[in-house]
């Protein structure tokens, strides 16, 4: 099973949409990793440029409501994958997105609006490292000045399956 922590990248917009997660002239690629550079290449957000960045190793995405909306494609978390984002903490997400991410093995954690805004005020304290405990459904978060901060959160039974599997692919090979 995959480790969910790491550097948190925040990204403080609503409706993120496929296309800034990976543009659609990249969904011809098949392989993953020709994904790689082209992350955020994109994304619509003030002061943000993924141009030559490698997101400081960010390893979960802390964002508002209604991530990876838009286009349906399975390349949107496969790019986020692929650069080490195994994580994703939003308001809400897009159904299909969603659901893509938890076929890659990866997490798709909501919380409600209370709890995001206080991530990103958490966030301005400094540089933050987020560990997500499934078992537990808890997200810890502690920042480069020592400040912590902790937050529950829940999973459906078989996106939890899927998680500890390493996905879709991984769980089906084991059962069937």
């Amino acid at each position: 099973m995959r480790v969910f922590n790491g550097p948190v990248l925040f990204l403080d917009r609503s409706d993120i949409n496929t296309d800034e997660i990976i543009p659609a002239k990249y969904l011809t690629e098949i392989d993953k990793e020709s994904l790689k550079p082209h992350l955020l290449e994109d994304l619509n957000l003030k002061g943000f440029s993924n141009k030559g960045k490698t997101f400081d190793g960010a390893r979960v995405i802390v964002t508002r409501r209604n991530f990876g909306c838009g286009s349906s494609r399975e390349h949107a978390p496969w790019a986020l994958e692929v650069n080490g984002i195994h994580t994703v903490i939003a308001e809400s997400f897009a159904r299909i997105f969603r659901q893509n991410m938890f076929n890659g093995g990866m997490l798709a954690i909501e919380l409600e609006k209370k709890a995001i805004d206080s991530l990103f005020a958490f966030g301005k304290q400094g540089t933050v490292q987020c560990s997500a405990d499934i078992n537990r459904k808890n997200l810890s978060f502690r920042t480069s000045k020592g400040k912590r901060l902790s937050l529950p959160f829940s999973l459906m039974e078989f996106d939890e399956t899927l998680v500890h599997a390493g996905g879709w692919v991984e769980f089906a090979d084991k059962k069937y």
